[in-house]
């Protein structure tokens, strides 16, 4: 039998997790702007690329999020049934609300796995560029 502790113990990590969710989209909707402003030297295809990347994290943010959101509204219905003593219907509550949890960290693994893709394709333009600076450098004397 579950108590209204149970659920309860969900909250915080809920709680902490939109938070971690919502600086996500913070920071992509800085790399955006950031995008936006950057150099017209830079590659156009570095930055379409840069651009497709954003915008599946920006979807999967969103995903992210609503899954969460939906875990805590579902964790608070199940702390409200315990309340009212529908203990049956509350343990099925907070199973969707453990599920909708679980959903929306996987969601979470997949989007840091595609940030990571956005690091390597930024290094792999400063490889570029540096390979093409020193073959183009003039060399001096006695090299």
């Amino acid at each position: 039998m579950m108590n209204l502790t149970t659920p309860a113990l969900l909250f915080p990590a809920t709680s902490l997790l939109l938070l971690a969710y919502t600086n996500r989209f913070l920071v992509l909707a800085q790399l955006i702007r950031n995008l936006q402003t950057q150099d017209r030297n830079d590659g156009r295809d570095r930055v379409i690329r840069q651009i497709l990347n954003l915008r599946k994290r920006i979807v999967l943010t969103r995903y992210m999020q609503a899954l969460g959101v939906s875990s805590f509204i579902m964790c608070a219905v199940s702390m409200f049934l315990i309340f009212i003593e529908r203990d049956h219907l509350a343990e099925a509550f907070f199973g969707l609300s453990l599920f909708l949890l679980v959903l929306s960290l996987v969601v979470s693994l997949w989007e840091i796995m595609i940030s990571t893709r956005a690091i390597e394709i930024t290094l792999e333009d400063m490889a570029q560029k540096l390979s093409s600076a020193s073959t183009t450098a003039p060399r001096r004397a006695g090299e």
